[in-house]
């Protein structure tokens, strides 16, 4: 049974969630008291601003104005992906963030540092992004949004959530952003594989046997954790059964304050009577079958499941994912079987991928699955954070 977990009355959206190849995106940001307590507002409009298309504001503690700002960039970002945009023209008032993100000035304030990364990361799923810097005076709406942020940061209150307002296409329409065809605001699933264990350092293999983290591994979740907990809206931690998924998780979602949804279909391939054993021990004692399960993914280990079982299991957990986190962002802490298989549904590939692709320990990857059936992926296998 997952539990599903509602916006946190932070965000809205407002105007059109249908596709629209060109957007304004205003944002801002503001501290009362420089660290104090923090908000920020975003608005995305049509490219000649006549409409809006979404609304985010949201209370952020005590942070800095340049944090805040930054905070405002993200979301404004975030949400024009959501409406289908494919060119984005950022309006700020803050010239720091504008002239980071336009590549003129060095980030060199460590709290920057991250920041400025997931902005860029959001940046690049568009085809073109701009920055220019406008006056206060005509930043106004965002500026609004923002301040309702920063009231509700000082006083605890709760920000109401307004509905979204659909505009309705007409007949026949079938508007889309850019040359996917996805329309509507897709549930993005942040694909995060588990942490080092001592059967992955010796290269065996690791199915349904129960393992725990090592030192490193343990490391590689709390990175992976601190740069995940940045991220806007996230909707819902979920794991797999296993003890290596459920640590991972864990630490993430110690931070961002949620419970660790079990998801049995998520569980990684039962290899069978391999379980433990390297490549070359399996190869050399079943010959045969292993041959045969390099190549047939029919073909189950002696004892185990074959990628067909495991792929329809995680095309059930796929379709309940995006059932009940709908138009939400959602990160899935699984193994490299599962991941590999929905990176393979969201782009509608063969099985060949399973065998081609590689997966590091602790790395993430993005897929986003739309309402209409369409889906994309946007990041695969990034493990810069592990290093930073």
């Amino acid at each position: 049974m997952l539990r599903v977990q509602r916006d946190s009355g932070a965000n809205q959206r407002i105007g059109s969630v249908s596709a629209v190849a060109r957007v304004v995106v205003e944002a801002d940001g503001g501290s009362r008291g420089n660290p104090g307590p923090a908000g920020y507002g975003a608005v995305v409009f049509t490219s000649d601003r006549s409409t809006v298309l979404a609304e985010r504001r949201s209370a952020l503690g005590v942070a800095t104005n340049n944090v805040a700002e930054y905070r405002g960039l993200i979301a404004g970002l975030t949400a024009a992906a959501d409406v289908g945009a494919r060119e984005v023209e950022v309006r700020m008032d803050s010239k720091l963030v504008v002239e980071q993100m336009s590549g003129r000035w060095k980030v060199k304030h460590p709290d920057m540092i991250p920041l400025n990364k997931e902005a860029a990361e959001v940046a690049r799923g568009f085809d073109r992004v701009t920055y220019t810097w406008i006056p206060r005076a005509e930043n106004s709406h965002a500026d609004r949004l923002a301040n309702e942020a920063m009231d509700a940061a000082a006083t605890g209150a709760k920000l109401e959530e307004t509905p979204p307002k659909v505009q309705q296409k007409p007949a026949g329409s079938s508007a889309a952003p850019g040359w996917t065809g996805a329309v509507g605001a897709p549930t993005r699933l942040l694909l995060l594989r588990h942490g080092q264990t001592p059967l992955s350092v010796e290269r065996r293999y690791s199915g349904r046997g129960n393992p725990v983290l090592t030192d490193l591994g343990e490391r590689q979740a709390t990175a992976a954790a601190a740069h995940l907990a940045d991220t806007a809206d996230i909707a819902a931690v979920v794991a797999s059964p296993l003890d290596r998924a459920q640590h991972t998780a864990r630490a993430l979602a110690d931070r961002v304050s949620l419970p660790v949804t079990t998801m049995d279909e998520l569980v990684e391939t039962d290899f069978g009577n391999w379980e433990g054993l390297t490549f070359a021990e399996a190869s050399e004692r079943y010959p045969d079958v292993h041959r045969k399960w390099l190549g047939d993914t029919s073909v189950a280990p002696p004892g185990g499941e074959a990628f067909d079982t495991v792929l329809g299991r995680v095309t059930t957990a796929r379709d309940k994912l995006i059932t009940a986190y709908a138009g939400s962002t959602v990160v899935v802490v699984t193994h490299v079987t599962p991941i590999k298989m929905l990176l393979q549904l969201a782009l509608d590939v063969g099985p060949s991928l399973l065998y081609r692709l590689h997966l590091d320990l602790a790395s993430l990857s993005v897929a986003e699955f739309y309402p209409d059936g369409g889906a994309s992926v946007r990041l695969v296998n990034d493990t810069s954070y592990l290093s930073s």
